[in-house]
């Protein structure tokens, strides 16, 4: 267990206590009203923690409070770990960012694409190409997700019972050959599609490493750069920092999600996509790595020139997701003047963004409303924490980072 700490006071980083007075009183609002359960958020300056604010409760029946050391379920924020497991790989080359997935996963050889119809009368047609290992790390694969619903794929993804994206029971070997058995939406390299990408990704790094993907991360990243508390299931000694996972209801406010694993013991499906559960101390942990371009405290994960690749955009010609996207799924304003990198997105146009952005800042959020980002420019980190899967999406992120951009002074 690990606790984060503030470092510094907020003035001698450069940052407007009074705003981020506001920040924390537009997010305790929004406990106060029911809105949100509870909440952790910091913000580092040069690797100094500036502001460490937590407020209401991390099981709100139970009565127990958010603390610092309070672990979250932090889904999709899993995959920019997967990629740091993948591009750990390709510094040791075993494997390279342009090889065919089929090299690794025959399951993948000849993909089929989508060429017209629907349910039973699907056509597909060959693909103009292979999918590569960076094609899963853009997610421009052409892979989907089942809960889109808005593409024939989609429906055939639903069909094959990938609604969680894992058939009932399946392990992550069993859950990628039924992927591999369903036609691409798109010819590889042609669109950006949030997708399952990373769960195949994931599977990659078993296969090309030889260890189960929950070993790889905690020997490979959690152990060396201290993330005490990161992985796919908690231990007894833990269970009692996980905080309820809460659903948002019709009338916007919040209710427990019944039926939940309660992460007890290791799943049989290690998803790299959205599988793990950590505490603020880790993400920060793992944000300033970045931060510092692959090196914290000593230990050097990756070469300075590998995070530079991952963190900028990979979207020709600086494209963003939603001129790249494929559409109806994401075409919207939050998408505009942001690209993607390799399992992060990236601002590349700040005048377009929905919310003050610098030039270079990347990061990625997970479904129950958990974020992080780092603003190179700014040499800034940040991360928020609760737990809410909302119905729709909130305009929650603009806030916190129109919040945030008044409040930094130099």
């Amino acid at each position: 267990m690990a606790r984060l700490r503030q470092d510094v006071d907020p003035a001698e980083a450069g940052l407007d206590p009074k705003g981020l007075d506001r920040l924390d009183a537009y997010l305790a609002g929004l406990v106060d009203e029911g809105r949100l359960p509870g909440f952790l958020v910091s913000v580092a300056r040069g690797g100094r923690i500036a502001h460490l604010t937590t407020y209401g409760r991390r099981d709100v029946a139970a009565g127990l409070p958010v603390e610092t050391d309070t672990l979250w379920r932090i889904y999709s924020m899993t995959k920019p770990v997967t990629a740091v497991a993948v591009l750990l790989l390709a510094e040791e080359g075993r494997l390279s960012l342009d090889d065919p997935l089929e090299r690794h996963l025959p399951a993948f050889a000849e993909p089929r694409v989508y060429a017209g119809g629907s349910g039973d009368e699907v056509r597909t047609r060959p693909a103009a190409g292979p999918i590569l290992i960076r094609h899963l790390l853009t997610h421009t694969a052409g892979l989907t997700f089942a809960f889109y619903r808005t593409h024939p794929v989609d429906a055939l993804y639903r069909r094959a019972g990938l609604e969680s994206s894992v058939p009932p029971g399946a392990d992550l070997a069993e859950t990628i050959d039924v992927y591999a058995s369903l036609p691409l939406q798109f010819d590889p390299g042609t669109q950006w599609n949030y997708s399952v990408a990373s769960n195949v990704l994931g599977r990659v790094v078993e296969v090309v490493s030889g260890q189960p993907l929950d070993d790889f991360f905690a020997e490979r990243i959690f152990r060396p750069l201290g993330m005490r508390d990161a992985g796919f299931c908690v231990g007894a000694e833990q269970a009692g920092r996980l905080a309820e996972l809460y659903g948002q209801t019709g009338d916007g406010g919040i209710e427990p999600i019944p039926g939940l694993p309660l992460l007890r013991g290791r799943p049989r499906f290690l998803s790299g996509s959205g599988g793990l559960a950590a505490g603020a101390h880790d993400i920060h942990r793992f944000m300033e790595m970045l931060r510092r371009r692959g090196e914290l405290d000593g230990t050097r994960l990756l070469p300075p020139e590998t995070v530079d690749l991952m963190t900028r955009n990979h979207l020709p010609g600086d494209a963003d997701l939603r001129s790249f996207g494929s559409r109806p799924a994401h075409d919207e304003p939050g998408n505009d003047g942001v690209g993607f990198g390799l399992g992060v997105s990236v601002v590349v146009d700040p005048a377009r963004t929905q919310a003050p952005s610098g030039l270079g800042t990347y990061g990625w959020s997970g479904v129950a409303t958990t974020t992080f980002w780092v603003d190179p420019g700014r040499d800034l980190t940040f991360q928020f924490m609760t737990q809410v899967r909302p119905k729709s999406s909130l305009r929650l992120y603009p806030e916190l980072k129109r919040l945030l951009h008044e409040a930094v002074l130099a």
